[in-house]
């Protein structure tokens, strides 16, 4: 097993570290809303609060054939390569979305991972 930092390497897997970049980012950004809109501000804490906790609990993992999705020791998600036709890293300079399609469904998920990590591993995937 290798730490590099920003993946743990183990058995010919990454598992991706997490990012708690955006949580904080909107957190902090929540403050001064509750002042503008105390409502709005709420809701944004309120979902920086969940992406915290999504941020501690969930894992990506890239095996050599998918991407398996952990909560703790869990397997919740398979994501064979064989099913993948296209992804995207949103925003590239602020990378805040993912997304990725399969043949029968679309998926999405917020960047609480390390972003260059993930675009290193998704690179030989395919892409439109």
């Amino acid at each position: 097993m290798s730490n590099t930092g920003s993946t743990v390497v183990r058995d010919n897997t990454i598992e991706l570290t997490p990012s708690y970049r955006l949580p904080l980012f909107l957190l902090v950004g929540a403050i001064p809303l509750f002042w503008l809109q105390f409502w709005l501000g709420g809701a944004i804490a309120l979902f920086a609060v969940f992406l915290c906790i999504q941020t501690a609990t969930l894992r990506l993992v890239f095996t050599e054939t998918a991407l398996d999705v952990y909560r703790g020791r869990t397997l919740i998600r398979h994501f064979p390569y064989e099913d993948w036709q296209n992804w995207r890293i949103f925003w590239p300079g602020v990378p805040i979305l993912f997304y990725f399609k399969e043949v029968k469904s679309i998926h999405f998920l917020p960047i609480i991972f390390d972003p260059e990590a993930l675009k290193d591993c998704l690179q030989p995937l395919p892409r439109i």
